[in-house]
């Protein structure tokens, strides 16, 4: 049976995932912003949470964690580089590891650029990448920490995934990143049909989160610097990919 996945909004715009395997009744969260609404779910399903996956140190991503280690005990799995500003981990791991979690092999990637030490997981059986704040639904995070030439690499990595993989993402930005990808390519009717989509959801209280990958392929700026199209749209037509992408990020930051 596939994973079942739950999205929980935490905080304002927050989201975290539960991951739920029936075949060996085990439960994972991918990161913690508060803990309230993770163990209401927990509690309303009666599962236990063995494992927590944290993508990067932000407060608004492991915050809850503590309230949640009070009622259950999970294995707390987060990058090595990180370790020195995320709470202790069971499980340390870098760009390129793989380890077993719900009777999946979960693969590891360095996506850094909003932090140093970010990453992401990846459930290839379940077609699933949890993103957080690299890739995000029409947009990225802000380069807090890395350069733009490493999130260009971060976003191509994940961009490289198949295309039928669904995007988890950490916000609910998808609105305001909307607005900001009409004045990159106000002409691409797929995110034309998008925003319209976007509108519906929003109006009547669902989340914009998860996406697919192709979708995000098909519409979001930062992963389409590369095309002939938007460089065009920049003046950019002989400038590299990762400066295109500095130079939409560095529009989105004044946006």
């Amino acid at each position: 049976m596939p994973l079942e996945i739950v999205t929980i909004p935490c905080l304002s715009d927050n989201y975290a995932f539960l991951l739920h395997d029936d075949v060996t009744k085990t439960t994972a969260l991918v990161d913690a912003p508060e803990a309230a609404p993770i163990l209401a779910v927990l509690d309303s399903r009666g599962w236990s949470l063995d494992f927590v996956l944290l993508t990067h140190h932000h407060w608004d991503h492991v915050d809850g964690l503590p309230a949640l280690q009070e009622q259950h005990s999970p294995k707390i799995i987060g990058a090595a580089a990180d370790a020195h500003r995320l709470p202790p981990l069971d499980i340390m791991v870098e760009d390129g590891s793989e380890f077993s979690c719900l009777g999946e092999t979960v693969h590891v990637s360095d996506v850094s650029g909003h932090t140093l030490g970010h990453v992401a997981f990846y459930f290839p059986g379940a077609k699933a990448v949890f993103t957080a704040d690299s890739l995000m639904a029409l947009g990225c995070g802000r380069l807090f920490e890395g350069t733009a030439d490493q999130m260009w690499q971060s976003l191509s990595s994940l961009a490289s995934l198949p295309e039928d993989t669904i995007v988890y993402s950490g916000h609910e930005y998808t609105q305001s990143n909307l607005k900001f990808a009409l004045t990159i390519e106000a002409d691409n009717s797929e995110l034309k049909t998008r925003a319209i989509d976007i509108a519906n959801a929003r109006a009547n209280g669902h989340p914009t989160v998860p996406s697919s990958l192709a979708l995000e392929r098909a519409t979001n700026p930062f992963l389409r610097a590369a095309e002939p199209s938007v460089k065009a749209a920049l003046n950019m037509e002989d400038q590299p990919d990762a400066a295109v992408f500095a130079e939409i990020r560095r529009r989105k930051d004044q946006f």
